[in-house]
Protein backbone atom coordinates (compact mmCIF):
# COMPACT_ATOMS: atom_id res chain seq x y z
CA UNK A 1 0.00 0.00 0.00
CA UNK A 2 1.47 3.52 -0.94
CA UNK A 3 -1.13 5.46 0.38
CA UNK A 4 -2.23 6.68 3.53
CA UNK A 5 -5.34 9.03 5.16
CA UNK A 6 -5.55 11.39 7.52
CA UNK A 7 -8.19 13.42 9.19
CA UNK A 8 -7.71 17.25 8.65
CA UNK A 9 -9.72 19.46 10.80
CA UNK A 10 -9.24 22.18 8.67
CA UNK A 11 -10.75 20.55 5.59
CA UNK A 12 -13.70 18.51 7.84
CA UNK A 13 -12.67 15.20 6.11
CA UNK A 14 -10.00 12.54 5.87
CA UNK A 15 -7.66 13.48 3.52
CA UNK A 16 -6.12 10.22 1.01
CA UNK A 17 -1.69 11.19 0.77
CA UNK A 18 0.98 9.20 -0.41
CA UNK A 19 2.76 7.18 2.33
CA UNK A 20 5.57 9.07 2.20
CA UNK A 21 6.44 12.84 0.62
CA UNK A 22 9.55 14.98 0.42
CA UNK A 23 8.98 18.50 2.01
CA UNK A 24 11.17 20.65 1.08
CA UNK A 25 11.41 22.91 3.98
CA UNK A 26 11.14 21.89 7.40
CA UNK A 27 9.50 23.32 10.74
CA UNK A 28 11.09 26.24 11.75
CA UNK A 29 12.39 27.51 8.22
CA UNK A 30 11.74 31.14 7.31
CA UNK A 31 10.78 31.03 3.67
CA UNK A 32 8.81 33.42 1.47
CA UNK A 33 6.04 33.20 -1.06
CA UNK A 34 7.29 33.69 -4.67
CA UNK A 35 4.40 35.39 -6.38
CA UNK A 36 2.81 37.65 -3.27
CA UNK A 37 4.92 39.79 -0.94
CA UNK A 38 5.33 38.01 2.30
CA UNK A 39 7.23 34.83 4.08
CA UNK A 40 7.29 33.75 7.27
CA UNK A 41 8.29 30.87 9.90
CA UNK A 42 6.94 27.11 8.75
CA UNK A 43 4.85 26.03 11.83
CA UNK A 44 3.26 22.72 10.34
CA UNK A 45 3.51 20.70 6.93
CA UNK A 46 0.60 18.49 5.63
CA UNK A 47 1.82 15.83 2.98
CA UNK A 48 -0.85 16.76 0.53
CA UNK A 49 -3.15 19.52 0.06
CA UNK A 50 -5.72 19.34 3.60
CA UNK A 51 -7.82 22.51 3.35
CA UNK A 52 -11.14 23.08 2.25
CA UNK A 53 -12.97 23.10 -1.21
CA UNK A 54 -13.77 26.35 -0.83
CA UNK A 55 -10.49 27.44 -0.16
CA UNK A 56 -9.16 25.68 -2.83
CA UNK A 57 -11.80 27.21 -5.11
CA UNK A 58 -11.57 30.62 -4.13
CA UNK A 59 -7.64 30.61 -5.94
CA UNK A 60 -7.75 31.62 -9.73
CA UNK A 61 -7.45 28.30 -11.90
CA UNK A 62 -4.20 29.61 -13.75
CA UNK A 63 -2.24 29.87 -10.29
CA UNK A 64 -3.87 27.24 -8.27
CA UNK A 65 -1.77 24.72 -7.33
CA UNK A 66 -1.38 21.20 -7.46
CA UNK A 67 -2.93 19.49 -4.78
CA UNK A 68 -0.90 16.31 -4.36
CA UNK A 69 2.36 17.76 -3.15
CA UNK A 70 3.42 19.22 0.40
CA UNK A 71 1.13 22.33 1.62
CA UNK A 72 2.75 24.22 4.68
CA UNK A 73 1.03 26.53 7.66
CA UNK A 74 3.23 29.36 8.11
CA UNK A 75 3.07 31.96 10.99
CA UNK A 76 3.64 35.21 8.18
CA UNK A 77 3.96 38.54 7.88
CA UNK A 78 3.62 41.19 4.99
CA UNK A 79 4.51 44.82 5.30
CA UNK A 80 1.58 46.28 7.25
CA UNK A 81 0.07 43.00 9.14
CA UNK A 82 0.92 39.09 10.81
CA UNK A 83 -1.50 36.19 10.20
CA UNK A 84 -0.78 32.54 9.27
CA UNK A 85 -1.03 31.40 5.78
CA UNK A 86 -1.49 28.23 4.00
CA UNK A 87 0.83 27.38 0.86
CA UNK A 88 1.84 25.17 -1.27
CA UNK A 89 5.15 24.12 -1.92
CA UNK A 90 5.44 24.89 -5.37
CA UNK A 91 5.15 28.45 -4.54
CA UNK A 92 7.81 29.20 -1.36
CA UNK A 93 11.23 29.75 -1.43
CA UNK A 94 13.79 29.38 1.30
CA UNK A 95 14.23 33.11 2.93
CA UNK A 96 16.90 32.21 5.51
CA UNK A 97 19.02 35.46 4.43
CA UNK A 98 15.91 37.96 5.17
CA UNK A 99 16.76 37.85 9.03
CA UNK A 100 13.69 37.12 11.38
CA UNK A 101 10.41 37.12 10.88
CA UNK A 102 8.56 40.05 13.25
CA UNK A 103 4.96 37.64 14.11
CA UNK A 104 3.41 37.75 17.71
CA UNK A 105 2.61 34.30 18.23
CA UNK A 106 6.12 33.45 17.34
CA UNK A 107 7.47 33.51 21.17
CA UNK A 108 4.75 30.46 21.62
CA UNK A 109 6.50 27.56 19.49
CA UNK A 110 10.02 28.77 18.83
CA UNK A 111 12.73 29.92 21.57
CA UNK A 112 15.71 31.37 19.40
CA UNK A 113 16.77 32.34 15.60
CA UNK A 114 19.66 30.96 14.11
CA UNK A 115 21.34 30.65 11.14
CA UNK A 116 18.38 31.24 9.40
CA UNK A 117 15.97 29.42 11.20
CA UNK A 118 13.95 29.09 14.78
CA UNK A 119 14.03 26.44 17.26
CA UNK A 120 11.26 24.74 18.13
CA UNK A 121 10.67 25.11 21.91
CA UNK A 122 11.44 21.54 23.73
CA UNK A 123 8.42 20.92 25.14
CA UNK A 124 6.81 21.09 21.62
CA UNK A 125 9.41 18.62 20.09
CA UNK A 126 8.14 14.87 20.38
Amino acid sequence: MNRASFFSAQAGRVIDAPLRTRARFAIGDVVRHRLHDFRGVVVDIDPVFANSEEWYESIPPEVRPERDQPFYHLLAESEDTSYVAYVSQQNLTGDADGGPVDHPSLSQMFDDYDNGRYQLRRRLAH
